[in-house]
């Protein structure tokens, strides 16, 4: 591991919890793709498939956000556990349904119940901002968690959709559920690390989505997780089309891997200036690389243009969750970070639900255009928005930033 990255795992407990967060977030990958691979093998039916989908990426929009700002008040380890719980209860009562064949209605009310699932990735970032913030060190410890991310969509989809097309259809989502129990239990069980809660003063003024910059920053990333959804659907439609189901998971690996190698050298370099600029050249890159997947004619041809358009992905990500730091109070951090994350599963919704109405009704090579608009919609909400992002809001340090209860350290600096 090159030394800026070896650096940051000086802190005690820094290597458990981002350990225990890469488990946490494997579903992230593997639950979607999962229920799409589950639902299409039981039925054939990718409409119903996509729709699932698009419910459980709802349902995480709209009730992660609120996660984290119970987490911002009183902690993640008291939140954490009990929205676990239900979440693993939903993914139980959908697998029973789809194995039963129970009315389709049962299916949309446990997907909408998955929702439930936190954002661990947030929670985990959340840790690295108590450690490192206003340090050079915490740009190399949010490329780290990018570069986490993007392992997991390497291997997720491979897991998810080779289990469930080799052993059994339900196998992805359930081990996706299992993977979801430890990671957060064990994240939980890191008393040492667990940012303390803010204080009720801290958390006057609504919502952090209240943020001007916020807003561009999640409208945005509708758009780019819609990019996303729309190619995990319609991927998977392409290489069945083509009589190779199983190699979808390996063509999406290979998609997450442009992206955690991009994300890995991004991490190494260290930039000066505003980091607005850079964010707009990464949404632009995004958009741009969805043209050569409208050329597409076979799987190899996809996997390399897959490779390229991930190249621009994480670099992004990371420049994102620079941005947040700088239009959210401190003390509504983690409810920040969600919100970006609300946004693409909002996107991802969108996209798989139009990629599988596409897919049904045109074929799987109409719905590559699907995230070619999806583009094209984040650059314009990018350069719409993009003025709002030059203007940082002021930061009020909270005090009791970390601590396990025990002794806790104190900041009383000011405005920062």
């Amino acid at each position: 591991m090159p030394s800026p990255y070896r650096a940051i795992f000086a802190a005690p407990g820094t290597k458990a919890f981002s350990t225990a967060g890469f488990l946490g977030r494997m579903p992230l990958s593997m639950m979607g793709i999962g229920i799409v691979t589950m639902v299409s093998q039981l039925t054939g039916r990718y409409g119903l498939a996509g729709a699932l989908s698009a419910t459980v990426a709802l349902s995480a929009a709209a009730i992660g956000p609120q996660i984290s700002r119970l987490v911002d008040r009183h902690g993640q380890r008291r939140v954490l556990r009990p929205a676990t719980l239900v979440s693993l209860a939903a993914v139980a009562g959908l697998l029973l349904c789809a194995k039963f064949e129970a009315p389709d209605w049962t299916l949309f009310l446990f997907a909408a119940l998955v929702g439930c699932v936190p954002s661990v990735g947030s929670m985990i970032r959340a840790r690295w901002a108590v450690l490192y913030r206003d340090t050079p060190q915490l740009h190399t410890a949010y490329s780290f968690e990018s570069v986490v991310d993007e392992v997991c969509f390497i291997f997720g989809p491979i897991i998810s959709i080779g289990l469930s097309t080799v052993w059994f259809p339900e196998a992805g989502p359930l081990l996706a559920g299992a993977f979801l129990a430890v990671g957060v239990f064990w994240l939980t069980a890191q008393r040492a690390t667990e940012p303390v809660p803010h204080s009720r003063e801290h958390h006057t003024g609504g919502s952090a989505l209240r943020s001007g910059g916020l807003q561009v920053l999640v409208a945005t990333f509708v758009a780019t997780g819609a990019i996303f959804g729309a190619i995990d659907v319609v991927t998977v439609a392409f290489a069945e089309e083509h009589g190779h189901k199983s190699m979808a998971s390996l063509v999406l690996a290979v998609y997450a891997l442009g992206s955690c190698l991009a994300g890995a050298v991004y991490g190494l370099l260290h930039f000066k200036g505003a980091p607005a600029p850079r964010w707009l050249l990464g949404v632009c890159a995004m958009a741009v690389s969805m043209i050569p997947l409208q050329l597409v004619g076979n799987l190899p041809f996809l996997a390399v243009a897959l490779f390229v358009a991930g190249l621009s992905i994480a670099p992004t990500m990371i420049t994102t969750m620079a941005l947040v730091e700088q239009h959210v109070p401190r003390a509504k951090l983690t409810e920040g970070m969600t919100w970006v994350s609300t946004g693409l599963a909002v996107g991802v919704a969108l996209g798989s639900s139009a990629a599988g109405w596409v897919i049904d009704s045109a074929g799987p090579d109409a719905g590559y255009a699907v995230p070619g608009v999806s583009g094209a919609a984040a650059v314009v909400f990018g350069f719409l928005g993009y003025r709002r992002l030059k203007r940082p809001v002021r930061q009020l340090r909270g005090t009791h930033e970390h601590g396990n209860g025990h002794g806790q350290r104190e900041e009383h600096s000011g405005v920062a």
